[in-house]
């Protein structure tokens, strides 16, 4: 096929829209249901590139959740405990390796996974296809599909969900091209693959980095390289459990993506996993019953809301239950896709559990945040290398 009529470009009033390859050839890409739009391919191809990066180098299933041109949740295929599997909302279902990666990439910020655009480095079994059937999404990229699972796929959304088939051979030429208000640029695309020689300079007093952190560094720098600057992710057995994009302050990145991993960590309490949810409540709506809850600041006025959706009215965590709670959190690895230029998101990164900290470095207060962390007993790891998309 050697081009894609697609419904609209990034808004509704830009029409027509259209993809194709600028030399005339086939495009890499095969539409098997559905019809993707403007904002679904820059999503599906950035996704692609993900999680085929992810499976090159830690060798394992790769999946990601994106949305508005970034990732809100990346993962490998790491298996699940019960309580990971019941927040997920997974604990009924069979889990292949596959599924299992986008158990997680979806399970750790469903909010934000809400309407997202999926992509998976293998072929689409039954188990996964029946994931994300029953889940709110517009679109999924892999390279290949089981017969039986792109049926089940073709079925979702009165068959209007968008299924892309990818070329896993296909690479791009060396050098791309943009247009902007008219205006052609031109670079090298980023084709520098992550290594493990990257973690190499470790300029801690502390110099443990254990395989575990390996790997998730691996998930964190990847993970920025397809996620809008300024870039902050934490991560945690295998999987983003937090990530902040697109920020005009870096510590802001480091609060936002903090937010979401100690909100990742407080949906495995004991008090929301036992919270009393009226029987035919749909997943979205525990959704953001279970953000509520864990808000700090709930009114009495919105508590009354909460009679919708359970049996009673539960009791919040007190701060001290909070703090107890997240205390618990553990060996998270955090990854900057810039320096940090001061040791604040230091500062914030140690409420969340981080242990390892991977940055560009190069900051005129490097010592500044290098004495953070040897304060808190980090490892951090300077790349040298900086890597981000727009």
């Amino acid at each position: 096929m050697k081009d894609l009529t697609l419904r609209y470009g990034t808004n509704p009033n830009q029409s027509p829209a259209r993809v194709y390859m600028q030399d005339g050839s086939d495009l890499p890409i095969t539409v098997l249901g559905g019809s993707p739009g403007y904002i679904n391919l820059l999503d599906a191809l950035n996704a692609w590139q993900l999680v085929r990066e992810l499976k090159q180098v830690i060798g394992l299933p790769a999946a990601a959740s994106f949305k508005h041109v970034s990732p809100s949740g990346a993962a490998v295929a790491i298996p699940l405990t019960d309580i990971l599997k019941k927040i997920y909302f997974v604990d009924d279902m069979e889990l292949s390796p596959l599924a299992t990666a986008y158990a997680r990439a979806r399970g750790v910020d469903r909010m934000s996974s809400f309407g997202d655009f999926i992509a998976l480095s293998d072929t689409v079994d039954v188990p996964t296809a029946k994931l994300i059937s029953r889940e709110v999404s517009d679109g999924v990229i892999a390279p290949t599909y089981e017969p039986e699972a792109l049926e089940i796929l073709k079925k979702k959304k009165q068959g209007k969900y968008a299924i892309v088939q990818i070329d896993p051979t296909y690479e791009p030429q060396l050098t791309e091209t943009r247009q902007v208000f008219g205006v052609i640029m031109e670079q090298r695309r980023n084709d520098r693959i992550v290594t493990v020689a990257d973690f190499a300079n470790i300029v801690t007093r502390q110099k443990d980095l254990p395989e575990s952190a390996v790997r998730d560094m691996f998930i964190a720098w990847i993970t920025l390289k397809f996620t809008q600057s300024n870039s902050v992710c934490y991560v945690a057995d295998g999987q983003t459990i937090g990530v902040g994009a697109g920020q005009q302050s870096r510590v802001h990145c480091a609060r936002l993506a903090g937010s979401k991993a100690d909100l990742w960590r407080l949906r495995q309490h004991p008090s929301v996993l036992a919270l009393p949810f009226k029987e035919g409540v749909k997943r979205p709506d525990r959704d953001n019953a279970i953000d509520q809850f864990l808000q700090p600041d709930v009114t009495e006025a919105e508590k009354q809301n909460w009679k919708n959706v359970f049996t009673k009215i539960p009791n919040q965590l007190s701060a001290e239950e909070r703090r107890a709670w997240l205390d618990g959190l553990t060996n998270v690895t955090l990854g900057s896709d810039a320096f940090f230029p001061f040791r604040d998101s230091i500062d914030r990164a140690a409420k969340s559990g981080v242990k390892y900290v991977l940055q560009p470095g190069g900051s005129n207060r490097d010592e500044d945040v290098i004495t953070a962390c040897d304060e808190y007993g980090m490892t951090m790891v300077f790349s040298g290398l900086r890597l981000f998309h727009h």
